[in-house]
């Protein structure tokens, strides 16, 4: 089951930023440039040869300024908005990284500027993010574990129950302080 869901991310993945590219009418070259992924890297996406990191896909995601759920949505439902928000409802994609799991629980929605995420970190592992678009900010709720956040250099721990918010559009990084760590993530895009 995780098998196959896994060829459906990579394919997904591939056809959006595939589509993506097309309508913005770049060349690898310069989506390379814009992602900080190489060309090499992006062409191996697009082919579906490549499963991306989390934080390759979160580079690309930020350097072509799309949510990091329009990479994993699957590429039929996006012409059809209205169905797209009932899918969004029941949408529970699933990226695995080593040490990190992503759960899309509502993917990015035009109207309200968010995308939700569950995130399982695990093995004390540490998760670097660049910064992402201008303004994009992240409402960060434990909810079980000890989840360090790292912003503007310092580090502050929060445990199961609390919550803190993150100044998204400068590098941050996430630890799990306890082993394994759940949270929810909730992305919102400025307008």
């Amino acid at each position: 089951m995780l098998e196959d869901s896994g060829n459906r991310i990579i394919h997904n993945v591939a056809k959006n930023l595939r589509r993506i590219r097309g309508e913005r009418k770049l060349s690898l070259d310069r989506a390379s440039q814009l992602t900080g992924v190489s060309k090499a890297m992006l062409g191996q996406i697009e082919r579906g040869e490549s499963s991306p990191t989390i934080a390759t896909l979160w580079k690309v995601a930020t350097g072509l300024q799309c949510s990091f759920s329009l990479f994993l949505t699957n590429p039929s439902t996006i012409q059809d908005k209205s169905q797209e928000r009932r899918k969004s409802q029941l949408y529970h994609e699933q990226i695995a990284d080593p040490n990190m799991r992503v759960v899309t629980l509502f993917p990015f929605d035009p109207l309200t500027s968010f995308e939700v995420f569950e995130l399982v970190l695990s093995q004390y592992h540490e998760q670097h993010s660049t910064a992402h678009q201008v303004g994009v900010t992240e409402r960060i709720h434990v909810l079980s574990g000890a989840l360090s956040v790292m912003q503007y250099g310092q580090w502050e721990t929060f445990k199961a129950g609390q919550q803190c918010v993150i100044t998204a559009d400068q590098p941050h990084a996430y630890r799990d302080d306890a082993g394994e760590t759940r949270f929810m993530a909730i992305i919102h895009y400025p307008h």
